[in-house]
Parts: C-alpha cells; sequence; structure tokens
C-alpha cells in the first residue's frame, strides 16, 4: 500500500542515473511522499490507501467488478482520479489490497486457544464469513494471491495449528492447502449465488422444485426415491458439515 515512489512509479528513479550524490532524488522523494500524505478529498479528509480501499469495495459491492474504474473511485472519493495512482500502481493492484481487507476481516475476530481442531474451525468460518459479508467483492479476489501481511499472517497460523496438531513437512502442506481451498471454493460458490439479482436466485430455486422434484423413476432411481428431499434441501448450508467432517479427518490422521 506503499506510493507510487515506493513501487518505482513516476519520479522515483528519475535521476537514479545522476553521476552527482543522491541529494536531489533523496529530496525528490520526499516532496512526493509530502503531497500523497496531504492529498485531501473534497469533503476535507485526507486521502489515503484505507480510503481508496473503502471505495474501492463500495463500488464493487453496489454495482460489481464493471463498476470499478479511476474515474469513478475519484467521483466516490472526491478527488482527481490520477491520485489513486500515488498509492497504487494499478488497478489490479488496488485489487490486491482489497483482497487483503476481506482477510484482515476474517482475522478480526480470531481469539486463539490450546485446541488446534477448534483455532482451525474458527479461521475457516471467520474467512467463510467474511466473503459472505462481502460477496460481489469475494467472487473477484477469491483466487488471487496477495503476499501481503495479512495473508500471510493467516498463512502461518493455519500451518502453526496443523504443527500443532503433529503434522509436518509435506503433509501439513497437503492439509493446509486442503483447509484453504475448501474455504475459499465455498465462500466463491455461496458468494456467487449472493451476489446475484433476486429474480435469478428464485429462477434457480423454481428449477429445482421442476426438475427434480419428480423425475423418471424408471431412468433415475435414486432421484425418484430422493428428489422430494432434494427440493426440500437446495438451500442448505453445507460449509459447517463439510468443514466439521474435514476437520474431523484432520484429528484421525494426527499423529499420536
Amino acid at each position: 500500500m506503499a506510493d507510487s515512489t515506493a513501487r518505482g512509479g513516476p519520479g522515483a528513479a528519475e535521476h537514479a542515473g545522476d553521476g552527482a550524490s543522491g541529494a536531489v532524488p533523496a529530496a525528490r522523494d520526499r516532496v512526493i511522499a509530502k503531497r500523497t500524505r496531504n492529498t485531501r478529498t473534497r469533503s476535507g479528509s485526507v486521502l489515503s490507501a484505507d480510503l481508496i480501499v473503502d471505495a474501492a469495495m463500495s463500488l464493487v459491492g453496489a454495482h460489481g467488478a464493471a463498476a470499478l474504474s479511476v474515474r469513478r473511485l475519484g467521483a466516490a472519493l472526491g478527488c482527481d482520479p490520477t491520485a489513486v495512482y500515488r498509492y497504487f500502481a494499478s488497478m489490479d493492484d488496488l485489487m490486491l489490497a482489497v483482497a487483503e481487507r476481506l482477510i484482515a476481516q476474517a482475522l478480526a475476530g480470531y481469539r486463539p486457544t490450546a485446541h488446534w481442531k477448534e483455532n482451525l474451525r474458527s479461521l475457516a468460518r471467520g474467512t467463510y464469513q467474511a466473503y459472505l459479508a462481502h460477496p460481489r467483492v469475494a467472487v473477484v479476489v477469491a483466487s488471487r494471491v496477495t503476499g501481503g501481511a495479512h495473508e500471510t499472517r493467516i498463512i502461518d497460523e493455519v500451518l502453526g495449528q496443523l504443527r500443532a496438531a503433529g503434522f509436518e513437512g509435506e503433509q501439513a502442506v497437503r492439509l493446509y492447502r486442503s483447509l484453504g481451498d475448501c474455504i475459499l471454493a465455498f465462500g466463491a460458490v455461496d458468494a456467487d449465488y449472493l451476489a446475484r439479482p433476486a429474480r435469478e436466485r428464485e429462477a434457480d430455486a423454481r428449477r429445482w422444485r421442476d426438475a427434480y422434484g419428480a423425475v423418471d423413476a424408471a431412468k433415475y432411481p435414486n432421484l425418484a426415491a430422493l428428489g422430494p428431499l432434494v427440493v426440500e434441501h437446495a438451500g442448505m448450508d453445507t460449509f459447517e458439515s463439510v468443514l466439521a467432517l474435514l476437520l474431523d479427518t484432520f484429528e484421525r490422521l494426527a499423529p499420536g
């Protein structure tokens, strides 16, 4: 979330090849950093990376990823659109910061205990809930790798809990990936459903009833036998049950 000088943006290395001392580039960097810190929106707020992330999440949350642009961010923030590039090298860079914000929210309520299994359950729930709280944002960033501080912390924490259970080496990494991919898959799919217009969700519910409520038993004997239950539980939340199965499996595999 550094400004453009830290990322090699405009002016950062303009005089890097000068034969003179580094005094001129250093002074220029200080001026650019001061301008970045003092940039204000029309409301009088000092522009910051956090404010830009807030605006990006609001725009995507309200209108979808297609609504996100530098121009719309500038309008939402009340500032020159190009000011965004003083904090983020590109729009993709901004979306990685948005992904980091979701991970930070996932970690916000995490309080580790002495029990590794419950700690993993807490991390999984926190991540899933953070995604569903911002479904349109989650759909865009679920597959991204941020490399940021919050992502680093949550990976380290999951690995630490697995090591506390006795797992090491490739087995620990495989279980970490299994848990992480399960959480992200559920989060992305359920977020995608929530992000869709109500008319599409209602149409899907009707299709469950129409397509699977009564099928030809000669062709589909199992669906015919269980079809009414399939329809009845079409909206079933399976995240918790799958998470329980996964963590129970980890417990059975745990050394000693």
